[in-house]
């Protein structure tokens, strides 16, 4: 899949094309069938699959804090955007001059001056322009003027109810994952990079592989039972922490470390997936680093039992 990194890395090769826009996150059954249809409308017409995205999403842009967390960092969305056959993904940057555009101004420039659109699939409830006209209404009343088919999703529906992030991220704070796993259709997992972290787990006998979230929060947290893969791990199980790190230093920046069972191996460097399986407790600030080295200990028991549950 091609990422284009920005409006201004458009060519005169990007125009032509049948394309979808929105947030993404989580990759769920909702966006698979927006995303199966765009790519049947492609084999159709011959012409490559474009799906637009904003980075960094408006809400995160217009109050980073408050904005609803993350489901998956823009590196897991583009890799699971690359697993169902996308063709290109164009990263829009969102910032004051695209905030200050108009919907016409976005169609006009964007959706036909630049990529050529001759299909676009718009969800019911999405709006873009600083005057918030630009809906499926709009967009079809364009395609009269500019010779382009704008059509609504489908909608997806598990257990009676409508697929949605806000959806799952209910269910993940709820530590829920077999109902994360109904969504996403598959199991929830994070994946990342592993840093360098302070390096306190080895002195308290329980080393960690630190994961860079490339987010401000996650949308979980606590201790977990988990599953990793990566860097030559077949299926490591281990027990989780995402959170701020509470006992060691106060901070607003999510963290994932990761304790492996029975497993060591030098992972610094190394992408590695973390599936969450079982929340163990929530996070919580100890008044000890020995009080957390014995919460740690019974963590590790209780990861073993679950595990060996039969």
């Amino acid at each position: 899949m091609e990422l284009i990194r920005g409006l201004h890395n458009l060519r005169p090769r990007h125009c032509g094309c049948v394309a979808t826009i929105g947030a993404f996150d989580g990759v769920h059954l909702g966006h698979q069938a927006v995303i199966r249809h765009l790519l049947k409308k492609s084999a159709q017409l011959g012409l490559p699959s474009v799906i637009m995205v904003f980075e960094p999403l408006p809400r995160e842009y217009f109050s980073p804090v408050k904005a609803p967390a993350r489901i998956m960092s823009f590196w897991e969305k583009f890799r699971a955007l690359e697993k169902l056959g996308v063709d290109r993904l164009l990263r829009i940057g969102f910032n004051e001059q695209l905030r200050g555009m108009a919907a016409q101004q976005f169609v006009d420039d964007i959706f036909v001056a630049a990529l050529g659109v001759r299909y676009v699939v718009l969800g019911d409830d999405f709006r873009f322009g600083n005057d918030r006209q630009g809906d499926l209404k709009f967009l079809q009343q364009q395609g009269m003027r500019y010779d382009y088919e704008a059509v609504p999703t489908s909608t997806q529906s598990v257990d009676g109810e409508r697929v949605s992030s806000t959806r799952i991220r209910e269910a993940l704070e709820n530590a829920d994952f077999p109902e994360t796993e109904r969504l996403l259709g598959r199991p929830y997992s994070i994946s990342g990079k592993v840093i360098y972290g302070r390096q306190l787990g080895r002195t308290i006998g329980s080393p960690t592989a630190n994961l860079q979230l490339r987010r401000l929060r996650a949308p979980l947290s606590g201790v977990y039972t988990v599953r990793v893969r990566g860097a030559d791990l077949d299926a490591a199980i281990g027990v989780a922490n995402v959170g701020v790190r509470p006992t060691i230093k106060g901070s607003i920046k999510a963290n994932l470390e990761v304790h492996l069972l029975d497993r060591e191996i030098e992972l610094y460097g190394q992408h590695i997936e973390v599936t969450f399986c079982h929340k163990l407790r929530d996070e919580q600030k100890f008044g000890s680093v020995d009080e957390l080295k014995e919460n740690i200990a019974r963590d590790i028991e209780n990861t073993r039992a679950w595990f060996n549950r039969g």
